[in-house]
């Protein structure tokens, strides 16, 4: 009998995890079924993970990485801070549409009557986020593109923006695709 990689078990886990959060029901999530979808025990889940909270943790890190590395391919692509600030909130967007499980994680549904601490986790996200936002209208300030006096509060509108579409994707039942007329909505909010 063949064993699992390390570190594969780890990554199925997740993977179950994420798939159960796309359901449009939004059911709470129990480990009894997770470890039922993965067809093992729930000791087979405490070896990879100590708790539930990590396995959702797991996740943010997966988000985390996967976001943030995208907003560093941005930054280093794209020169003019409109055109980084444009396609930052439209990553975000078509992040979510790829990964409705992840959407509920991002908007911090999935994690009710979880650790608060990640809630916490994901509201540094969110300030991450505006942050590079605000890094993307500065760089378009200082090239006249924009007022340095109204970087602050438009990033947090875009950060609003983009949290907002994606609580109507999740409430919809992820039929309210945050993408649908994303460019026209982005182009209207940094003119």
């Amino acid at each position: 009998m063949a064993s699992t990689p390390p570190g594969q078990r780890r990554l199925q886990i997740l993977q179950a995890l994420a798939e159960m959060l796309e359901q449009p029901k939004g059911d709470k999530i129990t480990t009894a079924a997770l470890a039922r979808k993965l067809a093992f025990s729930e000791a087979a889940l405490y070896r990879h993970f100590a708790s539930k909270a990590q396995m959702f943790e797991g996740l943010i890190e997966f988000i985390e990485s996967t976001v943030f590395g995208l907003i560093n391919q941005i930054a280093d692509r794209q020169t003019d801070g409109l055109a980084q600030a444009r396609d930052i909130v439209g990553m975000l967007l078509n992040f979510a549409s790829q990964n409705p499980g992840m959407t509920r994680v991002l908007i911090g549904e999935a994690l009710v009557n979880e650790d608060e601490r990640l809630q916490l986790r994901m509201n540094q996200f969110y300030d991450r986020v505006e942050l590079a936002l605000k890094q993307a209208l500065r760089l378009a300030a200082s090239e006249g593109q924009a007022h340095e006096a109204d970087t602050t509060a438009r990033a947090a509108m875009l950060t609003s923006f983009v949290i907002g579409r994606w609580h109507r994707y999740a409430k919809s039942g992820f039929k309210n695709n945050p993408s649908q007329d994303a460019a026209l909505h982005i182009t209207l909010l940094l003119s």
